[in-house]
């Protein structure tokens, strides 16, 4: 299997120039699934910290980059929404999103902000011993002691010290709570869930919100709702507090 692509075959949303090289490195399989961006795109072409891969290898070979708090040293490996990246050396810290047009963008946020993330609940399921285990949007599992944590919820779990991936948050899906949008034509719009239309059989669910800035009336399917606050966001949209 080839570990590059053609750029003209890549993904849109990793904003790259299409005809400056035939070829880019392709994602691993791993986090996020196939709708995540490369490592190696995002400190090469998106943020110009390195110059060429031989650059991207060494920089992480020195263990330079923390994506959610572990080390990152896979050129490959895939980065997606809500991932947070560190930068200790140089005090950058970043939270990958998408905007209105579906594109990867690295929000600068405080080194605070770095030490917790968001996480979707996508199952959640029982394993030996009776415990619980939260299956993650991002790939991760997480064992808790609680059944309030439903699928669709959002969690917020510690990157550093003491609560080191544990659970600090909970945000249910549910009617009155903020969500952020992160697929479709709505990509990157926050708005308070207003209603949960459930549609039998196959067809995704529908779920419509109020944006309470514009006074605007939208909605999308349920998999590209993200929830992210209960009265109010718990992230900054675009660097400004929602």
């Amino acid at each position: 299997m080839s570990n590059h692509m053609k750029r003209l075959t890549s993904p849109t949303g990793w904003r790259i120039a299409k005809k400056e090289n035939k070829f880019v490195i392709k994602t691993a399989p791993g986090p996020h699934n196939r709708n995540s961006m490369p490592m190696a795109v995002w400190l090469r072409d998106h943020m110009g910290l390195a110059l060429n891969m031989k650059e991207v290898k060494k920089i992480l070979k020195e263990r330079s980059v923390i994506l959610n708090g572990v080390p990152c040293t896979d050129s490959k490996l895939g980065i997606g929404v809500f991932d947070i990246i560190s930068i200790p050396k140089v005090d950058k810290y970043y939270r990958i999103l998408r905007d209105k047009k579906g594109d990867y963008v690295s929000i600068p946020i405080s080194a605070d902000d770095a030490k917790t993330r968001l996480c979707k609940v996508e199952n959640k399921t029982i394993v030996k011993g009776g415990k619980i285990q939260l299956n993650l949007r991002y790939g991760a599992n997480l064992i808790v002691d609680s059944q309030d944590y439903k699928p669709k919820d959002s969690i917020v779990i510690g990157l550093e010290g003491d609560n080191r991936f544990k659970v600090t948050d909970h945000y249910p899906f549910a009617e009155g709570s903020v969500a952020m949008i992160i697929g479709g034509s709505h990509s990157g719009k926050i708005g308070r869930i207003s209603k949960i239309d459930t549609i039998p059989g196959s067809i995704s669910n529908r779920v419509y919100l109020k944006d309470e800035k514009s006074g605007e009336d939208f909605d999308t399917i349920e998999e590209y709702i993200f929830v992210i606050g209960t009265t109010e966001p718990a992230v900054k949209e675009w660097g400004i507090e929602a």
